[in-house]
C-alpha cells in the first residue's frame, strides 16, 4: 500500500517550489555565478532523462546580442549550489574555464548524442548515468 500524506494531499497543485524542491520553470532563467559572487550566465534549460527522471545537465547560457548567437554550456547539475544571498546558483568555475567546457550553438539538435561523456570529464564529476 502507498503511503499517502495528507499534508501533501491538500497542497496548492499550483506550488511552484518547497525547501528542498523547485519547479523546472523556476530554475529557467536563473542567474548563475562564480566563486568571486560576478554574474556569469542564467539557466537556460533543464535536460532530464526520459527513463529515469534524473536532472543530466543545466544548460547555461551567456554571450550574444538581444538573445542572438549566445553560448550553451551544460553543467552537470552537481556543478551548482543554490545561494540565497544571492537567489541563483554558484558554481567553482570562473567563467574563462567555462568558456573552454564543451558547448553547442542553436542550431546543433545532435550536440548531446556525442558529448555526455566530455561534459562530464571536462567538470571531473562522475556522469549521472553511472
Amino acid at each position: 500500500m502507498l503511503n499517502q500524506d495528507t499534508d501533501a494531499s491538500r497542497r496548492d497543485p499550483n506550488t511552484k517550489e518547497t525547501h528542498s524542491l523547485i519547479a523546472s520553470d523556476r530554475v529557467e532563467g536563473t542567474r548563475v555565478y562564480g566563486p568571486d559572487g560576478r554574474h556569469i550566465g542564467s539557466i537556460e534549460r533543464l535536460i532530464i532523462g526520459k527513463r529515469d527522471g534524473r536532472v543530466a545537465y543545466a544548460v547555461l547560457s551567456f554571450g550574444g546580442f538581444l538573445g542572438i548567437g549566445h553560448d550553451h554550456y551544460p553543467l552537470p547539475w552537481e556543478k551548482l549550489n543554490y545561494d540565497t544571498q544571492l537567489d541563483g546558483y554558484r558554481i567553482d568555475l570562473t567563467k574563462e574555464q567555462i568558456e573552454g567546457a564543451p558547448s553547442y550553438s542553436d542550431d546543433d539538435d545532435t550536440w548531446y548524442n556525442d558529448n555526455g561523456r566530455r561534459v562530464y570529464d571536462y567538470y571531473g564529476v562522475p556522469p549521472y548515468w553511472m
